[in-house]
């Protein structure tokens, strides 16, 4: 291994994906990086996927092949095995853009950045592409909205290893947020100081009807919620529990696994809480949910609210409160 480059642990989960997974292993054999540390935990797929895993295992750190209680508890087991300075995961049915490691690593030049976040692109079922993401959000200098709205690209966000000993494993009883939750310990923990973005597209990601992310939407939206909702549980900020709590489908509502990293200044809790009410309410307003946007709005404290947010939050209240329902459907479709 060329010692002036760092490893790069890669992780994929696999399950039944037999269609996909080739092509997510050659993106990342073919990188012509010469320090990947690549590990594949498959959770005992009935399709094709083993045989294809085994065509390569000579090529793997480590791989494993059994049943597991889902994506989750499968990436752990790969970051349990994780040896490299820089890791991430890449689920099987995605894949690199050619050169995407070297990238990453040289954006990890400097010893002070824990975490790099580049770009993706969206493609369909047939590998066609459809757009280009944003990467994960960074508002410098408004960390309380970077958790609270905590809108991770988690392909194309890579993290130094070191960091697991603060961030921990990934919740193994979240199935969607898996990744927010991860960046919200993360910022919590760190903050945004050492947190760095280029412009460069690492990674395409793919949707398809099978995809959780086309599938189940719903689900990731709740899952968001169940996180938020844990947060400020543990934190005992009870005015903000029950705000979450009357937004969300209480029946279906488990906080018990969801363990949040203690910050010294929970101020900033409350302000990403209040935030997170924000993102929501514009999130009610743009599925034409006006009485779950006024109820979020109702419970937010403008004055935690940055200057440039407060725009928003009036916005909202107006077009909430006094537009026509069907004159808001032409302004937001």
């Amino acid at each position: 291994m060329e010692s002036s480059l760092p490893i790069i642990s890669i992780i994929t989960p696999s399950f039944n994906q037999g269609q996909y997974l080739e092509q997510t292993i050659d993106s990342v054999l073919s990188q012509n990086y010469p320090n990947i540390e690549y590990i594949i935990v498959d959770g005992g797929s009935t399709d094709q996927s083993i045989e294809i895993i085994k065509k390569y295992e000579n090529y793997l750190a480590y791989w494993v092949a059994e049943p597991d209680k889902g994506q989750s508890e499968a990436i752990n087991k790969g970051l349990k095995k994780a040896t490299g300075d820089i890791v991430n995961w890449i689920n099987s049915d995605d894949f690199y853009e050619r050169g995407a490691l070297k990238a990453v690593a040289t954006a990890f030049e400097d010893d002070n950045i824990n975490v790099v976040c580049g770009r993706g692109k969206i493609i369909n079922e047939e590998g066609e592409f459809v757009r280009y993401s944003k990467g994960t959000d960074i508002y410098n200098a408004n960390l309380e909205k970077t958790i609270g709205w905590a809108r991770i690209d988690q392909p194309e966000t890579f993290f130094r290893r070191h960091v697991l000993k603060k961030t921990g494993l990934l919740t193994a009883g979240l199935h969607y947020v898996m990744d927010k939750a991860w960046w919200v310990n993360y910022l919590l923990s760190f903050g945004l100081d050492n947190v760095r973005e280029i412009d460069d597209v690492l990674v395409n990601f793919r949707l398809h009807e099978s995809s959780k992310t086309v599938s189940q939407p719903d689900c990731f939206v709740h899952e968001t919620g169940t996180l938020f909702l844990a947060l400020a549980h543990q934190y005992h900020l009870s005015e903000e529990y029950d705000n979450i709590h009357n937004l969300l489908d209480a029946a279906h509502t488990d906080i018990s696994g969801v363990q949040i990293n203690q910050v010294e200044y929970p101020q900033l809790v409350v302000k990403a809480l209040h935030y997170y009410l924000l993102r929501r309410a514009d999130e009610f307003y743009y599925r034409h949910q006006r009485k779950k946007a006024r109820l979020a709005l109702s419970n937010i404290r403008p004055e935690l609210l940055k200057p440039e947010d407060l725009a928003l939050y009036h916005k909202l209240q107006m077009r909430c409160r006094w537009v026509p329902e069907r004159l808001l459907k032409l302004i937001r479709p």
